[in-house]
């Protein structure tokens, strides 16, 4: 019994941002039909504290596809070589439960986190938005401008990091020109488009600063008590989500205005699953500003990994690894 083993370079390669937006698309319609099976992730922390291993599996309807994402987070691995977050995807057969592949994961995140942004983008942001910000300028800056580009005509990119030698490494590898603000302030004033892809606690972006008509891509905070919105910035936004579930027990930037009052659990418009099926009214006018919190579901993952095992097994790619033992057979 083999198992394909695929690596970052291949995850890449076979997982280009304009097929993924559309894989995630499908994927988040599919779990809002009731075809899928979504627990909430489970986290086990080191003693002391220093990091954590998540654990996100889940069973999409379509395409077809059981498995698991086990992620560590290790957030003091900023400034070294290693990412602060490391993980792989196990996919399953779905009729004997054999595995079929383990894939390089911090590949697959980076792209399907960026690709469900763009997905809510297209869904959700106006039509000539072309001015972004993006605070943060880590991995997840680089795969969120392109997945910008691939839905809207972006015509001026500025970023901000607390860094500034880590936003200015980040214009230099730029595909095109991106201007290196000061402060966030600087970025988000007059721009229609807005990524936060930081690792913030503390919010970054503030309610005041978005213009009319602007759209937020907010894929940074993922635990109850960390946020990078203030409670202005989601009070004044029409707040779409990946998963109600998560939202209402994982999300800082929801849980904390709520818990101050701000708002309710009636603020949460709808999942982007319900927009994309028409079941909810995203944008309502061009002057709204609209939300999509992003905490990264499992469904995204599996979705993207089947596509990617799809094109390893079309094209050659990929090792194929002996695991277990032949199977039995009896008669």
């Amino acid at each position: 019994m083999n198992v394909l083993v695929v690596s970052y370079a291949d995850v890449v390669r076979l997982l280009p941002m304009d097929a993924c937006i559309d894989v995630i698309a499908e994927a988040m319609r599919t779990t809002c039909r009731g075809d899928a099976v979504l627990p909430l992730r489970s986290i086990v922390r080191m003693p002391d504290q220093t990091g954590l291993i998540g654990l996100m599996p889940g069973f999409l309807g379509s395409p077809t596809s059981l498995g698991l994402k086990v992620v560590s987070i290790f957030p003091g691995n900023h400034g070294t070589g290693y990412d602060s977050h490391q993980c792989v995807v196990m996919l399953f057969d779905t009729q004997h439960g054999f595995p079929l592949a383990i894939m390089d994961a911090s590949s697959i995140t980076a792209i399907r986190t960026a690709a469900a942004s763009g997905v809510a983008t297209r869904a959700l942001a106006r039509e000539d938005a072309c001015d972004l910000a993006i605070l943060g300028s880590g991995v997840q800056a680089a795969t969120h401008l392109a997945a910008m580009r691939a839905v809207r005509p972006i015509r001026r990119v500025r970023v901000w990091s607390r860094t500034r030698a880590h936003a200015q490494r980040f214009a230099d590898a730029s595909p095109i020109a991106v201007e290196v603000m000061e402060t966030a302030r600087a970025a988000v004033e007059g721009a229609d488009l807005v990524c936060t892809v930081t690792a913030a606690r503390e919010p970054v972006l503030e309610g005041a600063w978005l213009r009319p008509g602007a759209h937020v891509n907010a894929a940074g905070a993922c635990f109850p008590a960390a946020r990078e919105l203030d409670t202005a910035a989601v009070v004044r936004s029409r707040l779409i989500i990946d998963r109600r579930e998560s939202t209402l027990n994982e999300s800082g930037d929801f849980l904390i205005p709520r818990a101050e009052g701000a708002i309710g659990d009636d603020h949460i418009v709808g999942e982007l699953g319900d927009v994309l099926l028409g079941r909810v009214v995203g944008r309502r006018s061009p002057d709204e500003v609209t939300l999509y919190k992003s905490l990264g579901i499992a469904i995204q993952d599996l979705a993207a990994a089947h596509y990617i095992y799809a094109q390893a097994v079309a094209t050659g790619s990929g090792a194929s690894v002996p695991l277990g033992p032949e199977p039995v057979s009896h008669g």
